[in-house]
């Protein structure tokens, strides 16, 4: 598989201003992220609210230019001064589906302008052809054709988070970024969405970057997993790999924090301890160093790179180290 995309020390940093005499204080709240994604894959990034999971997918889908770093999507190289004259072009390229469905679609719009405002923005299209692709887009999703004449208040969570979906592929992307989508969505409708984007992806050939709090839910999506704390990708693995040996101590506090249906498939919960560092003063060394149990001097004085371990990056000087429980064998 050929990457389609590629990201190479991306970092978005804002001022936050204080006052008329203060100095501004910086939000890191994505830094020095490196990461591929193949075409046609699943990748999905995980972590606690704050990681920089939802900054990264607007900077993927250029609603914000990277304050440091290096993009490429589809072959176009986008910089910290943006995509230039390609933007428009990588933009049907690249699409969104957002977390909200109440609030991502225009209360003021029927369904039918809703999914023809891409069209509309984008292509040449005649209004009769507008309407022939939003008829047969709804269709693809799993609606009806008197659906299009509908305002979003008629339609429930799941039908609402469809159409949104289906506005995401008016324009024919090759990626869609999917920021929580079905975790406003009630569990058995969750399986429907999830269901029709994985018909979707096998039928149109699409890449997902997946982005979302709930493992249970990345366990049957993706292929594979980046997990970020405070900022920066901390282990990126297949998602086979990572769920049966993960690496990392941030990892494996997050999959023991993972309801399990089989009281067998229950192990030891491991609980943090302390609260996430401030992304306004993060820790030097290690980020993760303030409520890891296996940190050291190196850990809270220098800042681990990722680094490869079988099948898995892992950014960990205790697993470099083989100072983790069951990781002894990496380190001969």
């Amino acid at each position: 598989m050929n990457a389609i995309v590629t990201a190479k020390d991306l970092s978005q940093i804002y001022e936050v201003k204080r006052g008329v005499f203060a100095k501004p204080l910086e939000l890191k709240a994505v830094k020095e992220a490196s990461f591929t994604v193949q075409e046609g894959e699943t990748l999905a990034i995980v972590g606690e609210s704050g990681c920089g999971k939802s900054t990264l997918a607007r900077i993927l889908t250029m609603i914000e230019s990277p304050s440091e770093g290096e993009l490429v999507i589809d072959g176009v190289t986008i910089a910290a001064s943006g995509a230039g004259s390609d933007a428009k072009r990588l933009r049907s390229i690249v699409q969104i589906v957002f977390q909200n469905p109440y609030g991502a679609l225009n209360p003021r719009q029927k369904v039918g302008a809703i999914l023809e405002e891409p069209l509309k923005i984008n292509t040449k299209l005649s209004a009769g052809e507008r309407r022939k692709k939003a008829e047969a887009m709804l269709a693809e999703v799993g609606l009806r054709p008197e659906h299009y004449g509908r305002y979003p208040h008629m339609f429930s969570g799941g039908q609402r988070q469809r159409i949104a979906i289906a506005r995401a592929l008016m324009l024919e992307p090759k990626i869609l970024v999917l920021d929580e989508p079905v975790s406003a969505l009630d569990v058995s409708i969750q399986a429907q969405i999830l269901n029709l984007l994985a018909d979707l992806q096998e039928r149109l050939n699409l890449t997902y970057i997946f982005i979302s709090h709930d493992l249970s839910v990345v366990k049957h999506v993706a292929n594979r997993v980046m997990v970020m704390y405070l900022g920066r990708p901390v282990e990126i693995a297949p998602k086979d790999v990572l769920y049966a040996e993960p690496k990392h101590p941030y990892t494996r506090a997050l999959l023991s924090a993972t309801p399990a249906t089989r009281p067998e498939d229950r192990g030891e919960r491991i609980r943090l301890t302390g609260e996430l560092p401030s992304p306004f003063n993060p820790p030097p060394g290690c980020s993760f160093n303030p409520r890891c149990p296996y940190a050291n001097d190196r850990c809270r004085s220098e800042r681990p790179l990722l680094k490869r371990h079988g099948a898995s990056d892992v950014a960990c000087f205790a697993v470099d180290e083989g100072r983790l429980p069951g990781l002894e064998k990496d380190a001969a």
